[in-house]
């Protein structure tokens, strides 16, 4: 068996192996909505493998808890897609930074994981060794791109993933390179998964939908 062969075989057999691992995290119960501000929260559609949401100049999140067997997820995928989009925005600038659609990945500490196992998103946030990144769909950044974000610029960092505007996409990210790239260390256990979208700052609207999010 000539070498191009027995390196294709095992590239397509650590595949399968990734694949069969992936935990699938479903648009269920599971998640709860976070308001940001009072009684200004957007409308979220859970259908099983994929999000519905909408965002009428209202901003919020919505948040799970990764099982346990998740814990140790280093990558993720998902498909996403914009119908309506804010405008591009300055997304460093606190109170200014509307997004169309933002995926947080949480870690902290294995120590604090255990301790915090379920808690909400505000009490995960509050944790000292928390730290999330977010890949955003919004501004006007090359893809890529890292920025401090201005709610917590040592706990946050913003990865750009696509431009403002409409579009369908489909994202495959690693999650433990974007961390160590992010905040210069190595990621801890995975924790949560939050989603958000983001148009009262400048009134706009979007209409976006979010399927088969994975991570692995």
């Amino acid at each position: 068996m000539n070498k191009y062969l027995t390196g294709l075989l095992a590239s397509l057999a650590i595949s399968g192996a990734v694949q069969a691992s992936a935990e699938t995290l479903k648009f269920d119960k599971s998640w709860a909505e976070q308001g940001f501000l009072r009684l200004w929260t957007n409308d979220y559609g859970l259908k099983g493998r994929q999000l519905q949401v909408s965002s009428d100049g209202t901003v919020s999140m919505l948040y799970r808890s990764v099982p346990k067997s998740a814990w140790g997820s280093k990558m993720a995928s998902w498909g996403w897609s914009v119908a309506k989009s804010v405008v591009a925005t300055d997304l460093t600038r606190k109170g200014g930074d509307d997004r169309n659609l933002a995926i947080y990945f949480v870690f902290m500490d294995a120590k604090d994981a255990d301790r915090l196992s379920g808690a909400s998103i505000r009490k995960v946030l509050k944790n000292s060794s928390t730290k999330a990144l977010v890949y955003v769909w919004g501004g006007d950044y090359p893809r890529g791109k890292i920025l401090y974000s201005p709610y917590g610029p040592n706990k946050l960092k913003t990865v750009i993933s696509r431009r403002a505007g409409k579009g369908a996409f489909n994202e495959n990210v690693d999650l433990a390179a974007d961390y160590q790239r992010a905040f210069g260390a190595n990621s801890g256990v995975l924790v949560g998964v939050g989603i958000s979208a983001d148009s009262d700052d400048t009134d706009g609207m979007i209409s976006a939908t979010i399927k088969d999010l994975k991570v692995f």
